[in-house]
């Protein structure tokens, strides 16, 4: 199985630097912050480039 990204909303700041590394996995809900609505929208490696660009760390793998 593979990994999910996952986004502690409570943490978000809704700065935007996930979805606009990975648009494709990463989008603001409607409260503006950042949530995960497809895992393989994108590669592992793209998307560990938007967990590491996180200014709060709030985006982790699960699974």
């Amino acid at each position: 199985m593979a990994r999910t990204a996952w986004v502690d909303k409570e943490q978000c700041i809704g700065c935007e630097l996930c979805v606009n590394t990975c648009p494709g996995v990463f989008r603001l809900d409607a409260d503006g912050k950042s949530e995960c609505y497809d895992s393989t929208g994108d590669s592992e490696g793209n998307i560990q480039t938007a967990i590491d660009m996180c200014p709060v760390s709030c985006i982790q793998w699960k699974g």
